[in-house]
């Protein structure tokens, strides 16, 4: 926005907007996660993350699937390599649409061995107790 007077030219998006954001998300309907409740696990915005530690570095991404995928629909596997190796790092995120799948995940592969290592998984997301400042 120019004040009278001031020639400055400005780049970028937004600066000519002078809409508040009242104004413009005014009627939009947004979906809302779980609200501030007791503390336990969050879902993310596509479904419920498992996060699962001590993965082998030279498990695959079928290694991965074919261990977890007894316990429902996998919808996506995260498993991260290092840059200069190219193995694992040693976790992997596995997300499944339904929570009870991903308990179900949870209860039965924490402590099990994949590739002659001992998994633990536990959810990848959170709500805790409100911190105060």
């Amino acid at each position: 926005m120019e004040e009278a007077g001031d020639d400055r030219k400005q780049k970028g998006r937004g600066h000519a907007d002078a809409t508040s954001l009242a104004e413009r998300y005014r009627g939009v309907k947004f979906t809302e996660l779980e609200g501030a409740g007791a503390p336990g696990p969050t879902r993310s915005v596509e479904g419920w993350c498992v996060f699962v530690t001590g993965v082998h570095e030279e498990a695959q991404e079928e290694d991965v699937h074919e261990a977890f995928a007894e316990f429902g629909d996998i919808k996506n596997i995260y498993l991260n390599l290092d840059r200069q190796t190219g193995f694992v790092k040693g976790y992997a995120l596995v997300e499944y649409k339904d929570k009870r799948e991903a308990q179900a995940a949870i209860d039965e592969m924490s402590g099990k061995e994949l590739l002659e290592k001992r998994l633990t998984v536990d959810w990848a997301f959170r709500k805790g107790v409100a911190k105060k400042r």
